[in-house]
């Protein structure tokens, strides 16, 4: 049975897309952390991040660098922080969250309550901000 984020890949579930690549895909975490709060995901479904290729992971860090600096030219933060948990969800995904403090990356926090059109006004302005006009950006 697919995955939330393989259905979010083939378009049954909406999102807030940042950006995609052959086999990335950038979008808003619908439970943030913090504004930007995104997801960076590997378009081909596997459950733990080291089982992907070489390949697959090294297109996937890259691709989380450069929506990292996205966010962050988007988001005032100190810096964006990552993180890999992955237990809710069999799909290896990566959390970019712009953080102030060590403490803005727990977890057990409250999530933020964003409503769809906030949400989707951050992704435009980081969409704004990741340079995919430039051929070079990938």
């Amino acid at each position: 049975m697919p995955t939330i984020f393989t259905k979010i890949i083939n378009g049954d579930i909406p999102c807030h897309k940042i950006a995609e690549t052959d086999t990335c895909l950038a979008f808003l975490d619908i439970s943030p952390l913090a504004e930007g709060h995104t997801l960076v995901i590997p378009k081909k479904e596997t459950d733990n991040l080291f089982d992907i290729s070489d390949q697959e992971y090294a297109d996937l860090m890259l691709f989380a660098k450069k929506i990292s600096a996205a966010i962050k030219k988007t988001i005032p933060c100190k810096k964006i922080g990552i993180a890999v948990i992955g237990l809710e969800i069999p799909h290896a995904h990566i959390h970019l969250i712009p953080i102030n403090r060590v403490s803005d990356m727990n977890f057990a926090l409250p999530k933020k309550n964003f409503s769809h059109e906030e949400l989707a006004k951050t992704a435009q302005k980081i969409r704004a901000n990741s340079m995919l006009s430039f051929p070079d950006f990938l």
